[in-house]
């Protein structure tokens, strides 16, 4: 190999995640060597040391903190020419590699890793079906039942906060509002490689006897397991609460001061406001969770006792630290998936928004209400609340706004020039889901029924339904819908729709039949099913079968894809909303020229074509980006100005 060219390999390999992974290695084995050394009786602190460190050195190999040494030492900001090279600039594929700033290229990140998630997700969900198959422990022992349990759970709960959030907030809220790119793109940067970091401390946990509290972590079984796995549990949840924190506060900022001249919060696309509230929900609930780990190590390290009862902790500051978190984390999840759902609909009905301010005005409610409904899982917990009575009050109004917000979704299909497409049929799955899901819900929010349910396959039934059914097939709408805009690629329909039905029977068959089970009164965390409730979790099994079929549909169908599929038109399905009307793939800087927004982006004049979606493209997208303005309307609907269906666009 020519000099030149080991020059150039060196200069693509340093920095990147290559030489983040190497320097972090070898940071981590220092740190445990020399902890080892100077503690030899302390495994946690030699744990929590080295994956201190780990982060620490990775970052410093991935070149995050290049900008900052550079104006520590040398006292200037960087050169345009430096700032296009961090943002990937003709570096092709590599750049998805290294520590770049372009909002597109973290959003692909983040796509990549979200279904990387869900694929190793649905794997340990499998393996749960299949130790629940048949009665007795046959396949796995509860030991490591319990981790792949507890693997599965975090895994999950991981990928479906930032399913939404991560890939479509980082890649197509910018476009949306009109930004050339994110508030903070160092620290966009930032929060997703924090995530990254986090993979390997939480799979460590493998290699260090796994953790037996299941998903929750709760304590004082998290400060009294003796397995050194607890600490990677811990330390990973601390990294993702940073990485969601930091890319909270940038989503908001964005929001805030980068939306287009004339994009007020009267004008915001619905997906813009559900990113947005879902962040800002985060952001509240998220630090206790955080925090409640930290002092988890701490007890572990250093021998505090923020929950042993026996030296004056408690085990309910753990709940209510978890639990504040943990309820409002649904509706993390939801408001996005929920705003994808209403703006798919609209596209592909052709039709406005049914009473826009009305789902606004739902999700808002939402928002607010979520934050106090967090006692209801402490019905049982024996501490005897005062406040019973107004978390059920409140947990059952929460379903008012939610029901509303459903209600405009229907709303928007009623007498719509419906167009079923992929995305379309993953939104009416998700109606059909969450029906099942609230209903369900609210035999659990009350105290009477709840006492009966707690604890069992009921409930397990229940947030899948809320969660999976609902809120995974929401992703999936956008998945399906903003595809052709990210990868410059079509999916194959045929394959999309088998992935569709494939999911959606095997969900149906797979927690209806644990509904029944619960109701015979399965509990939950057992790998050893009694005999009574074998056919019920056959059943489940068996239909589980189909999900992990739909999983590697869609597996092909993404590979496929990529590798030999159609261009996507630059407005593929005919939308309004302006990030169909930048070039595919997108511009670095999103716009040459900043756009100008005068009503609501949900003005839609003319029917589907018979040829679909390219046909009616072309009569959308402005030969030049600069002069795309959303058009100004008079408003058929009261809750909905900018709406008539009677004015063209505008250029």
């Amino acid at each position: 190999m020519s000099q030149v060219k080991r020059a150039s390999l060196l200069q693509s390999l340093f920095p990147s995640v290559v030489s983040g992974v190497l320097l972090g290695v070898i940071g981590a084995v220092i740190a445990w060597v020399l902890l080892g050394i100077w503690a030899p009786d302390n495994h946690d602190a030699q744990l929590v040391a080295a994956y201190t460190a780990w982060v620490l050195f990775f970052f410093i190999g991935i070149g995050a903190f290049n900008g900052v040494g550079r104006w520590g030492f040398s006292r200037r900001d960087a050169t345009p020419a430096e700032e296009l090279q961090l943002a990937g600039k003709d570096q092709g594929l590599w750049r998805y590699f290294r520590y770049t700033t372009d909002h597109k290229v973290v959003g692909m990140q983040y796509l990549a890793t979200v279904l990387i998630f869900f694929f190793l997700g649905s794997m340990g969900a499998f393996l749960i079906r299949l130790e629940q198959s048949r009665p007795g422990a046959i396949f796995l022992t509860p030991s490591t039942y319990n981790t792949i349990v507890g693997l599965h759970g975090i895994l999950m709960i991981v990928a479906t906060i930032i399913m939404v959030s991560g890939p479509f907030g980082n890649f197509v809220l910018p476009i949306m509002i009109g930004a050339r790119d994110m508030a903070f793109p160092r620290l966009n940067a930032l929060s997703y490689w924090l995530l990254f970091s986090a993979i390997p401390v939480f799979f460590s946990t493998l290699a260090f006897g796994g953790f037996p509290t299941g998903w929750t972590g709760y304590a004082p079984l998290a400060v009294q397991e003796l397995t050194p796995g607890m600490d990677a549990y811990c330390f990973t949840i601390i990294l993702f609460a940073i990485s969601t924190t930091i890319a909270a506060l940038n989503i908001v900022t964005t929001v805030l001061v980068f939306r287009a001249r004339g994009m007020t919060w009267g004008r915001l696309p619905i997906f813009v406001w559900g990113v947005l509230l879902s962040v800002l929900l985060g952001l509240t609930a998220f630090p206790s969770f955080m925090m409640s780990q930290i002092m988890v190590l701490m007890d572990r390290v250093f021998q505090t006792s923020f929950f042993i009862a026996a030296s004056g902790g408690s085990n309910w500051l753990y709940e209510h630290m978890f639990w504040f978190m943990g309820h409002p984390e649904v509706y993390v999840v939801a408001l996005p998936a929920m705003a994808v759902a209403a703006e798919v609909t609209s596209v592909f009905t052709r039709k406005p928004v049914f009473g826009y301010r009305m789902m606004i005005g739902g999700l808002v409610s939402i928002c607010i209400l979520s934050v106090l409904v967090w006692g209801h899982h402490l019905y049982t917990s024996g501490s005897a609340s005062a406040l019973d009575a107004p978390y059920m009050l409140d947990t059952e109004l929460i379903s008012i706004p939610t029901g509303l917000f459903f209600l405009g979704i229907i709303g928007t299909f009623w007498r719509g020039k419906v167009w079923m497409t992929v995305p379309l049929l993953f939104v009416v799955g998700m109606l059909v889901n969450f029906v099942i899901g609230g209903v369900t819900g609210i035999y659990l929010a009350d105290l009477p029924t709840d006492e009966i349910l707690h604890g069992g396959m009921f409930v397990t039934a229940h947030f899948h339904f809320t969660l999976v059914g609902s809120m995974v097939f929401g992703f999936f709408a956008g998945f399906y819908y903003w595809f052709p805009k990210m990868l410059g690629r079509r999916l194959n329909p045929t394959l999309g729709r088998l992935h569709f039905w494939l999911f959606e029977i095997g969900f149906l068959g797979t927690f209806l039949a644990l509904f029944y089970a619960g109701l015979q009164g399965e509990p939950r965390w057992s790998a050893n099913v009694a005999p009574s409730y074998a056919v019920a979790n056959l059943i489940a099994s068996l239909f589980a079968i189909l999900i992990a079929a739909s999983v590697f549909t869609l597996v092909y169908n993404v590979v496929l894809s990529v590798i030999r599929g159609e261009p996507a038109q630059a407005n593929e399905w005919g939308a309004r909303t302006l990030e169909w009307t930048v070039p595919t793939p997108v511009p670095l800087e999103n716009f040459e020229h900043l756009p100008e927004v005068k009503g609501l982006p949900y003005d839609y004049s003319s029917p589907i074509p018979v040829n679909g979606a390219a046909e009616l493209a072309a009569t959308l997208v402005p030969s030049t980006p600069r002069d795309y303005v959303l058009p100004v309307a008079t408003s058929t609907d009261g809750d909905a100005p900018g709406t008539s269906l009677e004015t063209p666009l505008e250029n």
